[in-house]
């Protein structure tokens, strides 16, 4: 089995829809312990979600990039063929329009730390067709996928809910091809346009988050200004 990063990680079980479920030991022991967790409660309310509620929640109408997810999908620019991971993927809307971008010859991670919206992005593609999708549920230290494995990673109102997002970052980018590249969707957090919500969840503003990934050995390609509330920028792997 090729390394994959979640730090270190030794494969446990394999569903019956796919779904590839890993244990994180310490990276070397050094990334991890080197790292202290931004927010160890953020993402408490995902230990067992309740993927219908959470549907009511991710893919209501105002939601901006529900709203705009056909307007995002055609800014990433998928190719068939790709292989493309969805990080964070949560009830599968991005990941199941992914699965029909890159069309049978492609290959779409759905990552997520919880098993159930694993399941569910696994189980929508299914039923819209698609055997293309891999599920894999993975920790808070890394996405879980193998070294070179994938041409993009998408991240959708997710990196603010990395609790080691350092560690996480190098886990992308030992997971991305030569040349491979990452999109960050994510809140603006400015006072005025950010709701009293978004300026107390989420941590770090768009400078602050370009400045992480930056020092993450990623260079900013693109920054596209077509949403109100979230931000697009897409990096390069160094």
């Amino acid at each position: 089995m090729k390394k994959s990063h979640a730090g270190s990680r030794w494969p446990l079980t394999v569903s019956m829809l796919g779904i590839v479920v890993f244990a994180a030991l310490l990276w070397g022991g050094v990334a991890t312990a080197a790292e202290q967790n931004v927010n160890p409660r953020i993402n408490r309310n995902y230990q067992n979600p309740d993927v219908g509620q959470w549907v009511g929640v991710f893919e209501r109408d105002g939601r901006e990039v529900w709203d705009r997810r056909f307007d995002i999908l055609d800014r990433l620019r998928l190719a068939p063929g790709q292989s493309v991971a969805d990080v964070g993927a949560g009830t599968g809307f991005f990941t199941a329009l992914m699965a029909s971008a890159v069309g049978s010859t492609g290959t779409v991670y759905a990552v997520d730390i919880a098993r159930n919206f694993v399941e569910a992005s696994v189980r929508r593609a299914a039923e819209q067709g698609f055997d293309n999708v891999v599920g894999i549920v993975n920790s808070q230290q890394g996405v879980g996928l193998d070294d070179a494995s994938v041409d993009l990673v998408f991240i959708s109102d997710t990196y603010h809910h990395f609790e080691y997002p350092l560690t996480t970052l190098a886990s992308i980018r030992a997971a991305l091809r030569p040349d491979g590249e990452m999109v960050i969707i994510d809140f603006k957090r400015e006072p005025g346009i950010s709701s009293p919500w978004v300026l107390g969840h989420v941590r770090a503003g768009e400078a602050r988050v370009r400045a992480e990934i930056e020092s993450a050995g990623f260079e900013l390609v693109e920054r596209l200004d077509f949403m109100q509330t979230q931000y697009y920028l897409r990096f390069r792997r160094r």
